[in-house]
């Protein structure tokens, strides 16, 4: 029985994060351009609450706002989208009467590795956006960088939930 429930675990767990990713894939119209480099609605709400970005207080000219809108529109275009048969797909294992795990971790590996290769063109992204800034920006995103890992150490340990139990 345990062992079903750190399998279910992980199940919701990768489809928490692929949910969290669709919130960024599902918009092509270009407004969600801006959570890469701090310039929307997400990244300034004054309460401080509101997605933490790779940007945040480093100063950009508008040369460099325009090659990092240009850049992620075209990963965009060339990046796969969510596929929402596999997460159909899951939804099935996952509410079938009797589980497969193996089916169920299947379908898991296969939706990982699509996650995988959607991170490492995110990655690839801010590493040509991170190459645009000026010395003195990327002096000023180490500092906010590491102001974000120190407050992160500080903040207390996420409690295990009643499942993990």
């Amino acid at each position: 029985m345990r062992k079903v429930n750190k399998v279910t675990t992980l199940i919701m767990a990768s489809m928490l994060v692929l949910g969290s990713q669709a919130a960024f894939a599902g918009d092509k119209t270009g407004a969600t351009d801006s959570w890469c480099y701090g310039d929307g609605p997400m990244m300034n709400k004054k309460d401080g609450r509101g997605h933490h970005n790779m940007f945040d207080g480093v100063n950009l000219t508008e040369q460099q706002r325009q090659q990092m809108r240009d850049l992620m529109r075209q990963s965009r275009q060339s990046q796969p989208r969510l596929d929402i048969a596999d997460r159909e797909a899951m939804h099935k294992l996952v509410t079938a009467d009797k589980f497969d795990e193996a089916a169920v971790r299947a379908q898991a590996e296969k939706m990982s590795k699509d996650n995988i290769e959607r991170q490492v063109e995110m990655a690839k992204v801010r590493n040509q956006m991170y190459n645009l800034l000026t010395p003195e920006q990327k002096t000023a995103l180490s500092q906010k960088h590491q102001q974000r890992m120190e407050k992160m150490q500080q903040a207390p340990a996420a409690q295990p939930s009643s499942a993990q139990k």
